[in-house]
């Protein structure tokens, strides 16, 4: 009867034991199970038998064949496993040829290796990029994986830069990542953003969250066309990607809007702002996390439905806008989430744990704010909730958008760090009105800085300059 124990006997009797017994079996289970169960293999195994198996007409039994002679290290004939994969019309096997000559290391592979880049099945090409990267400071080597950045498939993509592109060009100096700059610190920034976060040194923000203003849907936000309008925001959110500690998010809440008819003659229009600018963030390095749908009560939102209401004719139904959406993204990275939650020590990892009575679905009911003076405003219960869920105590959080300065108190109320931008004046001016709300739960003093101040103070910070080597003008 066939068993591990057995095999395992049968190899330490002599070189041509496992042989012998293969080629006594009749049948195809028979044979794998002793092919699966080979383990290691003695130097004085004799594998001539596992590439006469490489003829077989069971491809199963022709996998499991390949996988043994990727065990004999020196004793690897290369060749005959070229020969097969040539000729194989079975994609396992293709596969595991590619893999036992990577896992060799030999630079006599190499070309062997780059040769199976142009196969059209991404996981062989993933296993050669695998088996190149043993000799990446080889020039052959890399000439060759470069251009994959650009491969059609996304799978190679980012395996190529997870594998290589990542690892390079990193600073040794890098700040560490629980921490970030002083002169960020509780700070807004009266400013276009894109000219402030020029100021601003790489990996510096642990969480960004903000509301975009709407596409000309409100007199402080008129841009030519909504294409303007989305490339505007890519850029911030491009910038803001550079800023980003590795895998940290951004949560950006928006919703789709109404451009009004300016006459019964035109019709309104209506632009999917959440769904139009998703492609432009991944693109970035962006990736995509959740889609949180923020549902507000009724009585709380405009009354589209009132004309169905009368005449309940199809075609003319528009149901009341209840929903606005919170898009989560990460910026991409190959390091796990268990890596950032290690770089925090164990009391700030317990005291920044969430409490009871946290969301447990993609729908958060929440009553939204009206405001005299900003007409979106964020609920203090929409901020808390995002920035428990996806930052630490002492972490900085970035609103490009400030507005009243929502996320900027809410951040304070948390034991966080805030960094705001605004270029509105009377939303800057409403915001510095609040000062003493907001210096009531931190040491550490808001500022509320003109963007020659908020330059100074980047300037006079030795620590930044020294270690990202910012030179501000």
């Amino acid at each position: 009867m066939l068993t591990k124990q057995y095999i395992k006997e049968l190899k330490r009797k002599n070189k041509d034991a496992v042989s012998d017994i293969i080629n006594s079996q009749k049948d195809i289970g028979s044979i794998n199970f002793i092919l699966e169960n080979l383990g290691h293999l003695p130097e004085n195994f004799n594998s001539d038998f596992l590439y006469e198996l490489l003829n077989h007409s069971h491809w199963q039994v022709r996998l499991n064949a390949v996988k043994n002679i990727g065990k004999l290290n020196d004793k690897v004939d290369t060749k005959s496993l070229f020969e097969l994969y040539k000729n194989e019309t079975d994609t396992n096997v293709r596969r595991e040829i590619v893999s036992s000559i990577g896992r060799q290391r030999k630079s006599i592979n190499k070309s062997i290796l780059i040769d199976f880049l142009q196969d059209e099945d991404p996981k062989i090409v993933c296993q050669a990029i695998r088996g190149l990267l043993a000799f990446e400071k080889d020039n052959d080597v890399e000439k060759s994986l470069h251009p994959l950045v650009n491969h059609p498939n996304e799978m190679v993509r980012t395996i190529i830069y997870k594998e290589y592109f990542s690892k390079k060009g990193k600073s040794k100096n890098a700040l560490p990542h629980t921490h970030t700059y002083d002169f960020l610190k509780n700070v807004v920034v009266k400013a276009d953003v894109l000219e402030a976060l020029q100021l601003v040194p790489d990996e510096s923000v642990h969480l960004t969250f903000t509301s975009p203003p709407y596409y000309n849907a409100r007199d402080y936000s008129i841009y030519p066309s909504y294409q303007a309008y989305l490339e505007f925001l890519e850029k911030v959110f491009t910038e803001t990607h550079r800023i980003t500690k590795e895998g940290r998010f951004l949560v950006v809440n928006t919703s789709p809007i109404i451009i009004p008819r300016i006459s019964r003659a035109h019709s309104s229009k209506r632009y999917g702002i959440p769904f139009d600018l998703h492609p432009y963030l991944v693109k970035n390095g962006w990736e995509f996390i959740d889609d949180i749908v923020w549902l507000k009560p009724e009585a709380s939102v405009k009354n589209r439905i009132g004309g169905f209401m009368q005449h309940r004719k199809p075609l003319g139904y528009k149901p009341n806008s209840v929903t606005e959406y919170l898009m989560v993204y990460r910026k991409s990275t190959e390091k796990l989430l268990d890596w950032n939650i290690r770089s925090y020590g164990y009391e700030t990892v317990k005291k920044s744990k969430v409490d009871d009575g946290y969301e447990t679905t993609n729908v958060w009911k929440i009553d939204p704010c009206f405001d005299k003076v900003h007409r979106a405003v964020f609920p203090v219960k929409l901020c808390k909730k995002v920035i428990q869920y996806y930052s630490y105590k002492g972490d900085l959080i970035f609103d490009p958008f400030g507005g009243s300065g929502t996320v900027g108190k809410t951040a304070k109320l948390l034991d966080r760090l805030f960094f705001l931008t605004e270029k509105e004046s009377k939303y800057f001016e409403y915001m510095k009105s609040k000062t003493k709300n907001y210096d009531l739960y931190d040491n550490i003093e808001t500022k509320f800085l003109t963007l020659e101040q908020f330059k100074e103070e980047a300037r006079n910070d030795s620590v930044a300059c020294l270690i990202q080597g910012i030179v501000v003008t």
